[in-house]
C-alpha cells in the first residue's frame, strides 16, 4: 500500500491558481505528509482540439486513480463569473464512477482560487467548488479566524478557502497574507488526512 498523500488539484489560465497551488502543496508538505500536484487540461468549444495526455509543460493531469488514492484533496481553479472555471468542473462531471463507489467519502476537502478583482466572486467560486466534493461525500475544511492573516489581510483570504486577488491584468502577486493561509490551509488539510486515513 502507498503512503497517504493530499492531492492538490488545481486548474489554473495565466499562472496565479498554480502559485496558490505550489504554496498550499507546501503547506501539505510542512507535516510530513506527501503532496501530488496535478492539474486539468483545457475544454475546447472546437469538438476537434485535443490536448495531449501529458501536458507540454508544468504538472501532470490528473487521473480518477490520484482521485481515488488520495487521503485528502485541496481543488483550486480561477474565478469565472462567479463560479469556477469550466475545465475544473469538466474534469469533475467526469467523477461518476468514484461517487457511485464512494471512493472520497470522510475524506478531508478544501477549495481556493485567483481572481482579477477583488470583489470579482472569490467566495462563490469557492462556495461552487464545494458542492462535487460534498456530494461525493467530503468533509470540507475551512480556515478558522484563529489564522491572524485571515484578520489582517486586505486582499484574498476568506474563511471558505485560499483565495488570491491577481488584480485585472494578473501581475499583483501572491501577498505575506495570502501565501500564509494557503501554506495554512494546506497544513489543516493534511492533519485531517492523517487522522482520517486507514491505520
Amino acid at each position: 500500500m502507498s503512503e497517504p498523500y493530499v492531492l492538490v488539484l488545481y486548474y489554473s489560465r495565466h499562472g496565479a491558481t498554480r502559485e496558490l497551488a505550489k504554496l498550499i502543496t507546501r503547506g501539505v508538505e510542512s507535516t510530513g505528509m506527501e503532496a501530488r500536484i496535478r492539474t486539468v487540461p483545457s475544454v475546447s468549444a472546437d469538438c476537434e482540439a485535443t490536448s495531449p495526455e501529458i501536458p507540454e509543460a508544468g504538472d501532470l493531469y490528473a487521473d480518477l486513480d490520484d482521485l481515488a488514492g488520495c487521503a485528502g484533496l485541496i481543488v483550486g481553479s480561477p474565478t469565472r463569473f462567479g463560479n469556477m472555471a469550466s475545465p475544473m468542473k469538466y474534469f469533475f462531471d467526469s467523477t461518476t464512477a468514484l461517487w457511485l463507489n464512494g471512493a472520497l467519502i470522510d475524506k478531508p476537502a478544501a477549495v481556493f482560487t485567483s481572481t482579477g478583482s477583488l470583489h470579482g466572486g472569490q467566495e462563490s467560486t469557492l462556495l461552487s467548488m464545494m458542492l462535487p466534493l460534498m456530494h461525493h461525500g467530503m468533509v470540507m475544511v475551512g480556515l478558522p479566524y484563529a489564522e491572524p492573516a485571515l484578520l489582517a489581510t486586505e486582499t484574498g483570504g476568506t474563511p471558505y478557502g485560499a483565495s488570491h486577488w491577481a488584480g485585472g491584468d494578473g501581475k499583483r502577486g501572491i501577498s505575506t497574507h495570502e501565501a500564509s493561509l494557503a501554506q495554512a490551509l494546506g497544513a489543516r488539510v493534511a492533519r485531517w488526512a492523517k487522522i482520517a486515513a486507514p491505520q
